[in-house]
């Protein structure tokens, strides 16, 4: 679905991400691990266009993303970076902004457009705030109001960048359910995660970064058969009974 070509992405003379060639593949969660500083989230701003590449090249269905319209690319690829403000509208009407690529220039939206909006509000578990302010929104429901807006969109590929940061560990687990049930409808995510232990259990493909190189991506359970990991991140991976896992720091 969205191939890297030996990408390289440069701040200034500071190269960020080098000689990156990875494969997304359709309707799967790929998710980039990687300590604070390896390129992860510069290559995904890299793949939703908002940093320019050095060298290599990103496609998406075949077709290289800067052959791609403004409207088709909002139409293919939505985006959830960081940080996003907390706006004065109401949920609803920033969930609105996901129909922008389609509304003519009435902006007006039509039936269809918010019957979309509704079902993206019920799978974020926003709806019943449609109508609350999202100054007035705690921390996880913002987050769940822009995730709504990104599944309004309705494209084929979202690039969410840490989606569960800053929120409590009962949100956390609420958007990666939300992401697993994207997933169900057919979706192709592309996904930042920091906490080892839920990326493991999300990812239907792992690919793992350090100082800017790709070191490894396949299956969760190869690349932590792999070891690459344990010693990436210098912890111990332990199986937790019923399912999941921990993370131990390792005795030197």
């Amino acid at each position: 679905m969205i191939e890297f070509s030996h990408v390289t992405v440069r701040y200034g003379a500071y190269t960020a991400v080098e000689d990156v060639t990875l494969s997304i593949p359709r309707g799967k969660v790929t998710v980039f691990a990687g300590p604070n500083g390896c390129g992860k989230t510069t290559l995904l701003k890299a793949a939703a266009r908002l940093l320019p590449l050095a060298g290599g090249e990103i496609t998406c269905g075949g077709k290289p993303l800067s052959a791609y319209g403004r409207r088709e690319f909002a139409k293919t690829l939505s985006v959830l970076p960081q940080g996003r403000e907390a706006l004065p509208i109401s949920v609803e009407t920033l969930v609105m902004h996901g129909r922008f690529p389609y509304l003519g220039l009435s902006r007006k939206p039509t039936p269809r457009d918010c019957a979309i909006v509704r079902r993206a509000m019920e799978l974020a578990g926003i709806f019943p705030l449609r109508e609350k302010p999202v100054t007035a929104l705690s921390g996880g429901e913002r987050q769940k109001a822009y995730i709504a807006m990104a599944v309004a969109q309705d494209t084929p590929v979202l690039l969410l960048d840490e989606p569960t940061t800053y929120l409590d560990i009962g949100r956390q687990f609420e958007i990666l359910d939300t992401v697993r049930a994207l997933r169900k409808q057919g979706k192709t995510i592309l996904m930042v995660l920091h906490d080892l232990p839920q990326a493991l259990e999300t990812a239907d493909r792992l690919a793992v970064f350090d100082a800017g190189r790709l070191l490894f991506s396949d299956t969760p359970q190869r690349v932590l058969e792999s070891g690459v990991l344990q010693r990436t991140f210098s912890v111990r991976i332990v199986p937790v009974p019923g399912g999941g896992y921990c993370c131990q720091p390792l005795r030197r």
